[in-house]
């Protein structure tokens, strides 16, 4: 040993060794163990780190393959299991100081040379992670603070290099509107959206092409191992830097280290990983999302802490605070040196040499909101006064703010930086404005988010500012709004939402530029792109709700007709109210009065007669004078074009007007008997202007019609040259353009007046109706007959313009008919009158105008529902709206020929909805197809026979069309009495009779689909299922359900079409096709199909087509689960019909007799499994066979089903049910045998039961165990006490019950098959009980009752082995307890103290906490299960009282669970929400009988550990229905517990408002769980009604409660229906708040929770308790 050691230490320090013996010596005593050198981890870690060093410093030489296997050999050694478990155990092996020089020279050379470095740079990186993975290894860096600083340094540049390494082959974008705009619209956060986050990490490998060939003297890179990704090692060296900078005693040492060196390549870094320009560029670097977000936060944790830290406020202050602010707070905490923090921190975001000259103003523009951000974090909120942080935090945004190089008008900053080169002193404005920045997109963006901040954490208190500060804030943000304003940006979204943000601040400091902010955000944008265009509404929006507010929104209306007034710019205005600005005004008109609301409407239409109607006339006048002064002159036509224009800008603007006007009028609250009298006369004088300006208006277009037509003569009657020609058609064409504006103008008016004057006079019995004509041009007013006669006529507008009607002024000539309809049909005197129908069937036919609805487009139309926005491409959705919508008033006043054209409308744009069923729409917008699936799931349709009988008559025709075009190989009546006599004859159904006949006979089809035609009639379908069958009458009902029933029994496949695997489209038709007709046979007139043919006979025709079509191989492509889909629907048709059957007495036992017999017959028993001879196979299919087998025991389970749950009417429909119940069991018993036993066809065995499933032999047997008990119950009435009816079929039942207990828990099972099985055990144990019971007097009786013992001890032990399975998901158990409610109804039914004892025993063995705290939870979770189920059984008596004896124990058992349990978040949803809803279940039924207040008050206890904050939507659902659950069972069935724990009540009550309102925050497009949190906030709202319906038990908590409230809310902005619950639960908690209550609030709260119930106290105010007490009104 000696010799070895020796020879190795001696070897390794020979400098006559070769290089590459020393390293092989070296590999073979670290991993040797007959080596013992002392301390030889370390001997052999100092040697090769002097090897390196020795090497990179010239004083020895080697190979370069050498140099690389030292590099591999350190790596393999930092690594090795070996070491870490030495520094684990304690051993102190240290490194060199040189070690860490190393490395970083060596990260340097890397960074500058890249991949060609001597040594692979992801060697050097897996040697720095090793390195970095030991405390005691990493000290070589953490003991010096500027070496580790280094190392974060070099190791970020590297980084940095990787990551702009593919800008050198793609273009760079530094403005990435798309990607950084967006998110600031959703989050308004610093940094944009992170595109590398979506890509994922592997580690990157080393290239094998660049990697030298490795010899016997360098161990073999582990790349999979060693290869450590750049990334990884960098969060590495972040986490440790960061460690190391929090362990820094000096404050300043930080500051000035992170300043100086480690600043820049930050913030690069940083921008770098977050920009999404880089993502596609970047996929080789394969960047988690996961690692990118931790890089980040380790970053924004280093910069906020080295450069915001709470010792460095003073040196703040000393900077930003002018002296006279800062006085009072400097002295023994002032600044001690002159440093100046932020002039060093933007001096060193302004260098431009640390990064790409094109990236530096994004990563500056991206950076100065993040310093904002860690600024306001650090200090907005310190100790002390909450002015001076505000004003620290408001300067030091001054200084952030021209460092995007904006240029502020009439900037006026404080006298503290007057000495600053960086800024501009105070009192002066620059003599010439700095050049603009780089990029708008990018400064605007910075601009939103500094806004934003400050906006969030209210830092301007605009009173104190005026007060106390001068106004400097309101100053500063001024300057921004005019800076805004003078370099507008219209085109960049961000320049709109920073208006807003300056808006949401202070509405003064836009308010003086009013009149310029409404033209480019309102009135003249010019940019349509759909982001600019959402940035502009919001702003619009919000203009709108701020005004309101302040109750000024008059005054805003006026500074915008102003505005309107002015000339639009390039001749283009866009329309005045979009979607979303009318629900904005909408909502802000019901906030204010009524007055001010007439007071807009008056204001519009001053402006409207003083400024419009001169301009349309004035260029009238001028156009005469031009006409008579100079006739032929140019110059005269050129200025006759010029006018023209005019006039059509001044009709675009009436236009956009009378539409303001239109909406305004339809959004006020109606006047009505409770209005102020002035407001009616208000009212009145509004409606009296609106009538003379339509008037005016229709005088100027019958002038402009009569001057056009003698215009018109003298140009036909005067040759002219080409050119004039030219000119005066371009003049014609405009003027043309003016006139169709300013009609549709003037008709919007006087259809919005003809409403709203109807309306008022309605509601308000002091308002005089106007009773104005339509035409308006007479004085006295004539019959309503008479309206709709001008109407009809085109008195209303020039002849001139009717050829060329535009869609809009169709519809609104529509409305206004429609409306003189109404009137007339008001009207008794008028409807009495001879010519009064004939005048409304005209005005029906010109509503429904039959030849634009038969015009159908290319493509469908969208409409958004404004009338403004009707054109050609959505005129035709607008027309279907307003027909469908008056269908009521319309349909008594159609032909036929009229109610079949709505109706085949109807049909066919619910056929073409189905077919662009999956192309996405704009939400909110209609079509034509949404109109009618609307209409048709209405109850309207119902309620118009005429039009219900004309669908019905459509879709019969359609499906009569693909019928016909199928292929026939035989004669078929019903196709040929269709082809010669149509649909509407009476013998079509005698014709379907003879088929259905002949089709129950054979079975065999006559008609074959193809699987386009399949399709469309699944379609036509589809339609009928959202039909109400009700609504049909006799006809119609007997027409459809037996062309139904002829689909059914006489279609198939086509032959050719059976072979293709995967294609089971007929089934698929089939499927649709039973639940159509199962639907239809609840209609109320199906009688009248009983009456053509039997019952029976539709039975047996339908199950004998299904047998043909399994027999000839149609279903072979039906997939398993399409084919159990179809079973259960020939299923529910079978046990519906013979439902209905029986219910109605028709003819039930030939019917029934019928059908069963049919089912029965020895034919069906002996075909059961031999196959027909098959066309399309030699050999026979035994799918086919087992598939008939199937349909045969379905229809016998389903008709015997359907029986048995009818027994009990009468004693004569019993025995009759009672006989072919006998008859249908005896014949599934000896089926169900065949089908168990193994099967030969051809030449194939098979095992049917395996292919029919288990689930379904289970539920054949269980079925036929219920008909003999059935049978037998019935039976015993008739029969002597002491005779003995035996099962008839005890074996089987007896076998499947012990293959059951074999099978349930053994091995993962299918849900239906578990379900299936506890429905069976249930009826089993049943059947044994019963007759275990009629034993009782035997000598068996013992015997018997042990036997019933056994099998009860046998299910118990099988449903908790069940409940324990692993494989059980909490889903399954939730589907599985009806079933399980079921079975323990059963046993507990009849059940002895004694088996009740044993089923207590099991639950108290069961609830052990230290089954749950060994990890094994499955072995409680059964216990709480059936202790939930126990609680709602109907128990005897003695069971009743032993169960609430012990209750109180189960209770405390479960509590003391649900406290362990919560500790582990991972037990939420599998255990802890059934133990709480087991418990509140116990609460529950325990009402009255649970009489001791502590075991209630401990569940409150429990409720208040259940986990609620970080889980997934579905968890978090789940646990916070069942905490409230508990506590809705606390509330109702224990009110005597409220009295004293009301407290803890709401404690845990609290805990759900809280975290709901954590959850049901605005998270932008992220959300996509909201029905989760919309359901929860609407159980906390009936919480808050239940609190306070038991108002004497919380009298004296209610201000507690709002307390809790308003402070939650101010630290989150809910989501608006979230809050809308929210907020109508609160309110109940208010109106038990007295007026001490509410002062005690007001002066107790905190100042921003205080604003938050002010707000709350005035809505409620405003809204719910003036509704309350005009409720309280009529109360007694």
């Amino acid at each position: 040993m000696a010799a070895i050691y020796s020879g190795i230490h001696l070897k390794l320090k020979n400098p006559q060794t070769a290089w590459e013996d020393k390293l092989k010596l070296a590999r073979f005593a670290w991993v040797s163990t007959q080596c013992l050198l002392p301390n030889k981890e370390q001997v052999l870690l100092d040697w090769c780190i002097h090897a390196l060093t020795g090497w990179y410093n010239k004083k020895v030489d080697f190979s370069q393959n050498v140099l690389e296997g030292l590099w591999f050999y350190l790596d393999d050694l930092l690594h090795s299991r070996k070491l870490l478990s030495l520094l684990k155990h304690g051993k102190t092996i240290s490194l060199r100081r040189n070690m860490a020089q190393l490395l970083l020279d060596r990260l340097q050379e890397c960074a500058r040379i890249g991949l060609k470095s001597v040594v692979c740079m992801s060697t050097v990186l897996s040697v720095c992670q090793g390195l970095l993975s030991s405390p005691a290894l990493s000290s070589v860096f953490t003991t010096k603070y500027e070496l580790i600083g280094d190392l974060l340094a070099k190791l970020c540049s590297l980084a940095c290099r990787e990551l702009q390494q593919s800008l050198l082959t793609e273009p760079l974008i530094t403005e990435s509107v798309t990607c950084q705009d967006e998110l600031m619209t959703e989050c308004l956060q610093p940094q944009p959206t992170s595109g590398l986050e979506s890509l994922l990490i592997e580690p990157i490998t080393k290239d094998s092409s660049r990697q030298p060939k490795l010899d016997a003297n360098k161990s073999p890179p582990k790349e999979n191992i060693h290869s450590a990704n750049l990334f990884e090692v960098l969060l590495q060296v972040l986490s440790c830097y960061l460690s190391v900078q929090r362990q820094q005693a000096n404050p300043n040492r930080v500051s000035t280290m992170v300043t100086n060196q480690l600043i820049q390549p930050l913030i690069l870094l940083r921008h770098l990983l977050t920009s999404g320009d880089f993502a596609p560029s970047h996929t080789h670097l394969c960047i988690r999302q996961q690692l990118s977000r931790d890089i980040r936060i380790k970053i924004d944790s280093i910069l906020q802490l080295a450069l915001f830290p709470s010792e460095h406020l003073a040196f703040y202050r000393e900077e930003l605070l002018p002296s006279k602010e800062d006085s009072v707070k400097r002295g023994p905490g002032g600044a001690k040196g002159p440093l100046k923090p932020v002039s060093a921190i933007l001096s060193k975001l302004n260098a431009r040499d640390y990064c790409e000259p094109s990236l530096h103003y994004a990563v500056k523009s991206n950076t100065l909101p993040l310093m904002f951000k860690f600024f306001l974090e650090s200090y907005a909120k310190e100790r002390g006064s909450e002015e001076v942080h505000r004003m620290l935090c408001f300067y030091f945004l001054t200084r952030l703010v021209p460092a995007l190089e904006v240029w502020l008008d009439g900037l006026l900053l404080s006298p503290a930086i007057a000495d600053r080169p960086a800024s501009v002193s105070p009192g002066q404005t620059p003599s010439l404005p700095p050049s603009s920045p780089e990029s708008w997109s990018l400064a605007l963006l910075a601009v939103e988010s500094l806004l934003s901040q400050a906006l969030s954490v209210d830092i301007y208190n605009v009173a104190a500012d005026r007060i106390r500060y001068e106004e400097v804030q309101f100053k500063f943000y001024r300057g921004l709004g005019q800076m805004l304003f003078n370099q507008a940006q219209p085109r960049i979204p961000a320049w709109y939402r920073c208006l807003k943000m300056l808006l949401s601040l202070n509405h003064l400091i836009l308010e003086p530029d009013l009149d310029q902010l409404l033209s480019s955000v309102w009135v003249n944008s010019e940019c349509m792109e759909a982001r600019v265009q959402r940035a502009r509404q919001l702003v619009v929006c919000s203009l709108l709700q701020t005004y309101t507010k302040l109750r000024q929104l008059p005054r805003l209306f006026s500074e915008l007709l102003t505005v309107m007034r002015q000339p639009a710019h390039d001749g283009f205005q866009p329309l005045l109210l979009s979607e979303s600005v009318s629900a904005s005004l909408r909502t802000c008109l019901l906030d204010i009065p009524a007055s001010q609301g007439l007071e807009i409407c008056s204001l519009v239409l001053k402006s409207i007669r003083g400024y419009i109607l001169p301009g349309l006339m004035r260029g009238e006048s001028e156009t005469e004078k031009m006409e008579i002064d100079g006739e032929g002159n140019g110059k005269c036509e050129s200025e006759g074009i010029k006018v023209a224009l005019e006039r059509e800008d001044a009709s675009v603007k009436l236009f956009s007007l009378s539409h303001l006007l239109h909406v305004v009028l339809f959004s006020l609250k109606t006047l009505d008997g409770t209005s102020p009298l002035p407001v009616v006369r208000q009212g009145k004088g509004l409606m009296e202007v609106m009538q003379r300006v339509a008037k005016e208006l229709l005088l100027l277009l019958s002038t402009e019609n009569v001057a056009g037509k003698a215009n018109a003569k003298s140009v036909r009657g005067t040759p002219r040259k080409g050119k004039y020609t030219e000119e005066l058609e371009r003049e014609s064409k405009v003027g043309s353009l003016w006139e169709q504006n300013t009609q549709e103008a003037t008709l919007l008016l006087r259809y919005t007046l003809v409403e709203v004057d109807t309306l008022f006079s309605i509601h308000c019995s002091k308002f005089a109706s106007l009773q104005t004509d339509t035409a308006g041009l007479t004085e006295d007013d004539p019959p309503v007959p008479n309206h709709i006669q001008k109407l009809l006529s085109g008195d209303t507008v020039p002849l001139s313009l009717q050829p060329s009607r535009r869609p809009m002024s169709c519809l609104l000539l529509k409305l206004l008919t429609l409306q003189q309809m109404k009137k007339v049909l008001l009207d008794t005197a008028l409807l009495s009158k001879p010519d009064t129908a004939a005048q409304l069937n005209t005005a029906a036919q010109f509503i429904l105008a039959k030849t634009e609805l038969e015009s159908s487009p290319c493509g469908e139309q969208v409409w958004d529902g404004q009338i403004a926005s009707v054109n050609a491409s959505s005129y035709r959705v607008a027309h279907w709206y307003l027909v469908t919508s008056n269908l009521p008033l319309l349909v008594p006043y159609l032909s036929g020929e009229d109610v079949a054209c709505v109706a085949d409308m109807l049909v066919s744009s619910l056929l073409s909805r189905q077919a662009d069923e999956g192309k996405g729409r704009r939400p909110g917008c209609l079509t034509v197809s949404l109109v009618s699936s609307q209409l048709l799931q209405s109850p309207v349709l119902a309620e118009l026979p005429s039009l219900f009988s004309a669908t019905m008559r459509s879709l019969t025709q359609s499906i009569v069309c693909v019928l016909k075009a199928a292929h026939v190989p035989k004669v078929c009546p019903t196709l040929l009495k269709f082809k010669e006599e149509g649909i509407g004859a009476s013998t079509h159904t005698e014709a379907i009779v003879e088929d259905i006949l002949a089709s129950s006979k054979t079975g065999e089809a006559f008609v074959f689909l193809t699987d386009t035609q399949s399709k469309e009639l699944v379609d036509l379908l589809q339609i009928l299922t959202n039909i109400n069958p009700d609504g049909m009458n006799s006809e119609d009902l007997s027409s459809i359900f037996l062309l139904l029933f002829f689909m059914l029994t006489s279609t198939s496949s086509q032959l050719d079409q059976v072979d293709p695997p995967g294609s089971g489209d007929h089934a698929l038709f089939l499927l649709k096709l039973l639940g159509v007709m199962t639907r239809v046979l609840e209609g109320r007139n199906f009688q009248s199909v009983l009456k053509l043919i039997h019952g029976g006979t539709l039975l047996q025709a339908s199950v004998s087509s299904l047998l043909w079509l399994s027999k000839n191989g149609r279903f072979r492509a039906t997939g398993g689960s399409e084919w159990l889909d179809f079973i259960k629907a020939v299923q529910s048709f079978i046990r519906n019909f013979v439902q209905l059957i029986i219910i109605r007495n028709s003819s039930v036992r030939l019917n029934l007799d019928q059908f069963a017999s049919y089912l029965t017959s020895k034919e069906m028993a002996n075909a059961q499994l031999v196959p027909s001879s098959s066309a399309l196979v030699d050999e026979p299919d035994p799918r086919a066979c087992i598939l008939s087998v199937h349909l045969l025991l379905a229809s016998l389970t389903s008709l015997s089903q359907a029986m048995t749950s009818n027994l009990g009417r009468s004693k004569q429909l019993d025995q009759t049910l009672t006989q072919m119940i006998t008859t249908t069991t005896a014949s599934l018993g000896p089926a169900v045998e065949s089908v168990l036993k193994p099967q030969t066809v051809g030449q194939s065995v098979i095992q049917p039961a395996s292919i029919l499933g288990q689930a379904f032999m289970v539920e054949v047997v269980t079925v036929m165990l219920d008909c003999e008990l059935s049978s037998h119950s019935v039976g015993d009435g008739n029969k002597q006490k002491d005779t003995h009816l035996p099962l008839s079929h005890v074996t089987l039942y007896r076998g499947f019950c012990h293959q059951i207990f074999k099978e349930i828990s053994s091995a993962p099972r299918p849900l239906d098959f578990l379900v299936s099985s506890l429905h069976f055990l249930s009826a089993y144990y049943k059947a044994v009980e019963k007759t275990s019971g009629e034993r009782e007097e035997t000598r068996e009786e013992k015997k018997a009752g042990k036997k019933l013992d056994v099998l009860y001890m046998q299910i118990l032990q099988n449903v908790h082995r069940l409940l324990t399975a692993s494989w059980l998901s909490e889903s399954d158990v939730c589907k599985l307890k009806p079933a399980l409610q079921e079975l323990l109804r059963h046993l507990l039914g009849k059940s002895t103290t004694g088996r009740f004892n044993l089923l207590l025993l099991l639950i108290r063995e069961g609830l052990v906490a230290g089954k749950l705290r060994a990890g094994n939870y499955r072995e409680v979770l059964p216990a709480a299960i059936i202790t939930e189920l126990l609680s709602c059984c109907q128990l005897p008596a003695p069971c009743t009282k032993a169960l609430w004896l012990i209750a109180p124990q189960i209770i405390s058992a479960m509590v003391f669970l649900v406290k362990s349990s919560a500790q582990d978040v991972t037990l939420t949803l599998p255990f802890t929400v059934p133990t709480v809803t087991s418990m509140a279940s116990l609460l529950r039924q325990g009402e009255g009988l649970i009489t001791n207040p502590h075991h209630v008050i401990l569940v409150l206890g429990a409720l208040q550990l259940v986990p609620l904050d970080h889980l997934t939507p579905s968890v978090y659902q789940s646990a916070f229905l069942a905490v409230h659950e508990a506590l809705f069972a606390i509330i109702q069935c224990h009110p005597q517990v409220m009295l004293t724990a009301a407290p803890s009540f709401l404690n845990v009550f609290y805990r759900l408002v809280a975290s709901i309102m954590q959850e049901g925050r605005q998270r932008g497009d992220r959300d996509t769980d909201g029905d989760v949190y919309l359901q929860c906030s609407r159980l906390i709202e009936r919480m808050y009604s239940h609190v306070a319906a038991t108002a004497e038990s919380f009298t004296t908590l209610s201000a507690f409660m709002v307390a809790q409230y308003v402070t939650e809310l101010q630290k989150v902005t809910l989501r608006p229906d979230v809050k809308l619950h929210l907020t109508e639960g609160i309110y109940r908690i208010l109106d038990m708040c007295m007026e001490q209550d509410i002062k005690f609030l007001t002066a107790g709260l905190q100042m921003g929770v205080r604003e938050v119930f002010n707000e709350l106290y005035g809505s409620y105010t405003h809204y719910h308790k003036a509704q309350r007490q005009g409720e309280d009104k009529y109360t007694v």
